[in-house]
C-alpha cells in the first residue's frame, strides 16, 4: 500500500473521530468530498485506527518516504490512543501525554518554585501575598482596552516584517484579527486554509504589554499562522502529502506547533531588540510610562523560571493527588495569578488536560533542536527553524 493511500485513510479517520469531540479538529482543508456524513461507533473506529497502524508497521518504505512515514505513524498512533480516551478508558498524565505529544513533562519539585518564589519577593518587597504584590506591580503595564487593537496590529506588523526577511510566504497570506471574550484560552488562531487565518484575542482579562508581542508572535508570525501556510504550501500543495491537511489538536503536531511558536518569539524578537521595540514603539502606543521598565523585564525573567507549574499541577489535579482547590491554590502561589485567572487556567486543563505540556516543554525541545543545529548563528537559526516548520518532526524526532 502507498504511502497516499495510508495519507488519506488517517485523513479520513482523523475527519470521523472528530465528529466525537468539538475541538478535535483544528483545521482542515483538504477535499471537502472527504468530510464523514455519517458518524461512526467508536469500535468501528478504533477497529479502522488499529488496522491502520498495523498497515504502517507492515509497510515496506523507501528512504526517501521515511521523514514523511515516521510523523504519520506517531500521529496515527495518537488518533488511536484518542479514541480509547473517548471510549472511557482512563490513563494516567504521564501516559496521555507520551501518546498523544510524543513526550513527557520532567518533573519539577516544588523547591525549585520556591527558589523562584524568593528571587521574586527580593524584587517586589512589600507586605501582603506575593501574588497580590505582583498584580499590583503588573498593572501599571497593562494597555488600556482602548488602545489595545493599536497595539497589538504594532506587534503583529513588526512580527511579520521581521519573519519575512528569513521565510518566504505566500503571497496571499493574510489573517483577520477579533477580539473576543468567555474563553479558556488568552489567544487563538484559526486556520481556514489559502494561508489566511482568523486570530482571535481574549479580553476577559486585562492585558500586559509584553503579552502584545507573545501573542503576536505566537498566533501570527513566526508562529501558528506561518506554521500552517508553510505546511499547505510545501507539503500539501508542493508535495501531494495530504495528511497534512488535516490537524488533529489532541496530537504530536501540537507540540511542534505550540513549541515553535512560544520558541519563535525568541527567534524573531532577540531580547535586547525586543527590549527596544516595546520601551521605543510598544509603551507610547499603549501611553505606559517606561521608567520601571528594567525591572519589569527582570521580573518577566523570573516568573518564566515558573512556567513548569502548569504541567505539575495539570498532573496531580488530573490524576486524582489534589483536588480543584488545591489546584487553584497552587497556581495562585506559583503561577502567581488572581483566584479569578487560575480558576480559567483549571477550566483550560480540564477541557485540554495533558496538553499544557506543549507550551513550555515544546518550546524547550524546539529551542534545544534549533540551537543545536544553528550553533548561535542568528542566520542559521531562521533557517534551521523554517525548515522545521516547513518540514514538521515530532518531539522524539528531534531529538539528539
Amino acid at each position: 500500500m502507498s504511502m497516499n493511500q495510508l495519507a488519506e485513510r488517517y485523513v479520513k479517520l482523523t475527519l470521523a473521530v472528530g465528529q466525537h469531540h468539538d475541538y478535535y479538529i483544528d483545521a482542515y482543508y483538504g477535499p471537502k468530498e472527504w468530510q464523514p456524513t455519517d458518524k461512526l461507533e467508536l469500535d468501528i473506529l478504533l477497529e479502522q485506527g488499529q488496522t491502520l497502524v498495523e498497515d504502517m508497521n507492515q509497510a515496506k518504505i523507501s528512504n526517501s518516504e521515511k521523514a514523511r512515514y515516521d510523523f504519520l505513524l506517531v500521529q496515527a498512533q495518537s488518533v488511536v490512543f484518542f479514541i480509547q480516551q473517548l471510549q472511557g478508558i482512563q490513563f494516567s498524565f504521564d501516559e496521555e501525554s507520551q501518546a498523544l505529544y510524543d513526550a513527557t513533562s520532567p518533573d519539577i519539585s516544588e523547591a525549585e518554585f520556591d527558589q523562584a518564589l524568593l528571587e521574586l519577593n527580593g524584587l517586589l518587597p512589600g507586605e501582603g501575598p506575593l501574588n497580590d504584590r505582583m498584580a499590583m506591580f503588573t498593572k501599571q503595564f497593562e494597555i488600556p482596552k482602548d488602545k489595545l487593537d493599536a497595539v497589538f496590529r504594532a506587534a503583529i506588523k513588526e512580527s511579520r516584517e521581521r519573519t519575512k526577511q528569513y521565510i518566504e510566504l505566500p503571497e496571499q497570506e493574510s489573517f483577520t484579527l477579533e477580539y473576543v471574550t468567555d474563553k479558556v484560552w488568552s489567544g487563538y488562531n484559526w486556520y481556514k486554509g489559502n494561508s489566511f487565518s482568523l486570530i482571535q484575542m481574549n479580553t476577559d482579562f486585562p492585558i500586559t504589554i509584553d503579552r502584545a508581542i507573545d501573542l503576536a508572535s505566537h498566533e501570527g508570525y513566526p508562529g501558528h499562522h506561518v506554521f500552517n501556510s508553510l505546511m499547505e504550501k510545501h507539503l500539501v500543495n508542493g508535495n501531494g502529502w495530504i495528511e497534512y491537511s488535516v490537524y488533529p489538536l489532541f496530537s504530536p503536531m501540537s507540540l511542534l506547533a505550540e513549541g515553535s511558536a512560544n520558541f519563535g518569539i525568541d527567534v524573531a524578537f532577540p531580547e535586547k531588540e525586543r527590549m527596544a521595540f516595546e520601551k521605543d514603539v510598544l509603551f507610547p502606543l499603549a501611553g505606559l510610562d517606561s521608567s520601571k521598565v528594567d525591572l519589569y523585564y527582570s521580573v518577566q525573567a523570573v516568573r518564566k523560571k515558573l512556567s513548569y507549574i502548569d504541567n505539575v499541577v495539570a498532573k496531580r489535579y488530573l490524576d486524582g493527588q489534589i483536588d480543584k482547590k488545591t489546584a487553584q491554590q497552587m497556581l495562585m502561589k506559583y503561577a502567581l495569578s488572581s483566584e479569578k485567572k487560575s480558576l480559567q487556567r483549571i477550566g483550560f486543563i480540564e477541557q485540554n488536560r495533558a496538553y499544557v505540556i506543549n507550551y513550555n516543554l515544546g518550546q524547550d525541545i524546539v529551542r534545544d533542536y534549533v540551537e543545536r543545529l544553528s550553533n548561535g548563528d542568528e542566520q542559521k537559526r531562521w533557517q534551521v527553524f523554517s525548515e522545521l516548520l516547513a518540514y514538521p518532526k515530532t518531539a522524539s524526532m528531534m531529538k539528539p
